[in-house]
């Protein structure tokens, strides 16, 4: 089973909308940056060198919204990998009362930094996302 990565954060002005509360593309930042900084927390500087990643798909529900001054606590983890393909999962959650705004589902692509291809997911990235916290 893969470990999960969280982070807390604010919401900022920025990110609210018209109606007052986050915009949805704010959520869809939010997913995409959480994904990122787990990637650079668990793989090693020649993965991380080696390799990129770049977005196939994203499935988002926005179950309830995020408002000024909350805190949104984000919490992601990887599913299955499939030959160049591997799912991530992530869920956003007002901090102060836990009630869960936001579940997303990407499909992510391994691409070869230097060549641009696709590149099948090994053995390394799966060690690197299952191992223990340190």
């Amino acid at each position: 089973m893969s470990s999960r990565f969280v982070e807390t954060i604010a919401v900022q002005q920025t990110d609210i909308d018209v109606q007052g509360h986050v915009n949805n593309v704010a959520f869809l930042r939010l997913v995409q940056d959480i994904a990122v900084k787990h990637w650079l927390h668990v793989a090693s500087a020649e993965l991380k060198s080696a390799y990129t990643w770049v977005v196939r798909k994203h499935e988002i529900e926005y179950l309830s919204p995020g408002l000024p001054g909350d805190e949104l606590e984000l919490t992601t983890w990887v599913g299955e990998p499939s030959a160049a393909t591997w799912e991530r999962f992530t869920e956003i959650k007002r901090a102060s009362d836990s009630r869960l705004l936001v579940k997303a589902r990407t499909l992510w692509v391994l691409l070869d930094a230097g060549t641009g291809r696709p590149r099948r997911v090994d053995q390394r990235f799966l060690d690197s996302f299952t191992a223990s916290p340190s």
